[in-house]
């Protein structure tokens, strides 16, 4: 899922523009009025919000046709991105300035990750948008991948989907240096086209039926999740075996490097004897 903010009094009504021009699913999501974003948002849209009980952390009213709506608390944005991450092909972010993604800014807002300024509303290249939109990261979850494997036209032939996530990790044993964060960064072009590669070659063998493999890029702090190796066979033998060996081709053959980030020190891991 391709992810863009947008940010101004105008942020709303841009993703309103934008949203029909991109080719997938869409899904916009804006900040609640009153936050302190520098946006300014129509109460009235507020007034349809569906009630929630006391003591209830989220509620939902659906529709006889599908439609839906909802409400609820204790939800980050990042945690609503990896909800939308395996249904949506787009998600449209309004009145985030501080949000780690791509944003278009109107009206001379701040923004964090500023690639477009778009000046004034009334005269901005939506097209300069769409392809800001499309070029972005895209924000993949393991849930992601599932339902792409699911999708395979193959998929009727399996009766497994077995999965691999790696995390940071804090520490390897009590007494270890904390670990803070790791940050990685891919050799463009290459280490997409070698990922590919390797899907390919574990989908051509016997009993495996798609394949799926992501790394993370970027700094990512202890506990979140780094890589994601996701494959559907007809047995579970030919998918734990596929999975495991998903896993140790990334990281022998994919030009990814890491730095890490401890309580004492900085470095790049292969500068490491």
């Amino acid at each position: 899922m391709h992810v863009l903010g947008t940010v101004g009094d105008d942020a709303r009504a841009l993703c309103e523009r934008v949203a029909p021009r991109l080719d997938g699913d869409v899904a916009v999501v804006e900040r609640r009025a009153g936050e302190p974003d520098g946006s300014t948002v129509d109460d009235e849209r507020r007034q349809g919000e569906i009630d929630r009980p006391s003591g209830v952390d989220a509620a939902y009213e659906l529709g006889a046709d599908g439609a839906w709506s909802a409400t609820g608390e204790n939800r980050t944005l990042d945690d609503v991105l990896d909800d939308l991450a395996a249904t949506y092909d787009y998600a449209l972010l309004a009145g985030f300035p501080d949000a780690t993604v791509p944003t278009v800014t109107t009206g001379n807002a701040d923004a964090e990750n500023v690639v477009l300024d778009a000046g004034n509303p009334d005269g901005i290249d939506l097209d300069a948008v769409v392809d800001a939109a499309e070029s972005a990261e895209p924000h993949v979850t393991l849930e992601t991948l599932v339902e792409r494997v699911k999708a395979s036209p193959r998929a009727e032939r399996a009766g497994a989907i077995a999965t691999f996530t790696g995390r940071v990790r804090a520490r390897d044993a009590e007494g270890d240096t904390r670990t803070l964060s790791l940050t990685f960064e891919k050799y463009e072009g290459v280490a997409a086209e070698r990922l590919r590669t390797i899907e390919s070659e574990l989908t051509d063998r016997d009993g495996v039926l798609a394949a799926e493999l992501f790394h993370r890029t970027g700094t990512l702090e202890a506990g979140e999740d780094i890589v994601f190796v996701v494959v559907l066979a007809g047995h579970r033998a030919e998918a734990f075996e596929t999975v495991s060996d998903g896993i140790d081709r990334l990281k022998d053959e994919v030009p990814i490097f890491k730095r890490e980030t401890t309580v004492e020190e900085d470095f790049w891991v292969h500068d490491r004897p």
